[in-house]
């Protein structure tokens, strides 16, 4: 009964103060459904190690990588229903859900100031609050990431041009991917990236859409013959916390979070991903991959392809009442 007593005064006290049961929440849960070696891991605790030192000890973070915590088309509803206090979400494990984002993705669409992860990153949290919190309701967007260009890996055929795409099985990653492989012939299958390895190793696909530094995340080195340049297109990431969590943080652990997330904290993670591209593509050589950089001609022929796939994209989004054309036309800018 004392004890009972003790902490039923302790609560009183707290709320008289204006403290409420979140201040006592000092270790945040992050889930990733990426492997442990992957950037976004690397970013994760380094950004901790920040936090934790400049908030003096009252926030920390409990990092669960390798989907622990559930997969990639579930880690923005861990966050939201409070499974999860912070996740990496991938926009486009969960077609039609992030329209607009995912627009950051279209086939060699990208800012005019160019096409590396650090610009484009940094772009895309930029617009962020104008453009995309609508679809991230209930959380709060720490930064935005967009990938290096996604490369073709393939196990047999060296794509060389269009017409070798033409009839592979290829795992993809959202619609807009989807609809790019479609208009050059080949058949996309949607395989969760961490059974990739295992379904180009049974023959189950022929290719894939991986940056090169996914490739050494899910060692695909030793299992891929051929990988095509340049990449075509790009994937969308965001790192969300939950907003009633971040709400109930004391004051000064809200501002340090402010001041080490956003636009210079996605170009800084961007320079990360970039550095890791430049590794990963050495990987690959390390493994004998052949690299295949196609001509201007049949670049132009991809491009050419292309085309119908982009418009179409921004229009649906045009028809369905959101800003599809706004948004592209200021991320491209």
């Amino acid at each position: 009964m004392k004890n009972m007593f003790s902490a039923g005064l302790l609560a009183g006290m707290m709320l008289a103060v204006g403290m409420s049961p979140a201040l006592a929440q000092t270790t945040l849960k992050v889930s990733s459904y990426l492997p442990p070696n992957h950037t976004w891991q690397k970013a994760l605790v380094q950004w901790g190690e920040e936090l934790k030192a400049k908030t003096g000890g009252e926030v920390s973070l409990e990092i669960y990588p390798a989907a622990q915590l559930g997969p990639v088309n579930r880690q923005f509803d861990l966050v939201k229903t409070g499974v999860a206090d912070v996740a990496v979400i991938l926009h486009s494990a969960t077609p039609g859900r992030f329209p607009v984002t995912e627009l950051a993705g279209l086939p060699l669409s990208y800012p005019s100031a160019g096409q590396t992860s650090e610009i484009t990153s940094r772009r895309l949290t930029e617009l962020a609050p104008q453009y995309l919190a609508a679809e991230h309701a209930g959380t709060k967007i720490l930064w935005m990431a967009v990938t290096p260009p996604l490369k073709l890996h393939t196990t047999s055929v060296a794509v060389t041009s269009i017409d070798k795409v033409k009839g592979l099985r290829v795992r993809y990653a959202g619609k807009v991917f989807q609809q790019m492989l479609e208009a050059f012939g080949a058949a996309p299958l949607p395989v969760s990236p961490g059974e990739t390895a295992d379904s180009l190793s049974k023959g189950i696909i022929d290719a894939t859409t991986f940056p090169y530094e996914a490739t050494k995340s899910f060692n695909l080195g030793p299992i891929v013959k051929h990988s095509m340049e340049p990449g075509l297109a790009s994937n969308s990431f965001a790192l969300v916390m939950n907003q009633s969590v971040f709400d109930g943080l004391s004051e000064k652990s809200r501002k340090v979070i402010e001041e080490t997330t956003g636009p210079q904290r996605a170009g800084d993670f961007g320079k990360m991903w970039d550095a890791g591209e430049a590794e990963g593509r050495a990987y690959m050589i390390e493994n004998k991959v052949s690299i295949e950089t196609l001509s201007d001609t049949e670049l132009a022929r991809f491009k050419k392809a292309l085309e119908p796939v982009n418009a179409a994209a921004i229009a649906q989004i045009d028809q369905s009442g959101k800003p599809g054309s706004a948004f592209v036309a200021a991320y491209t800018k």
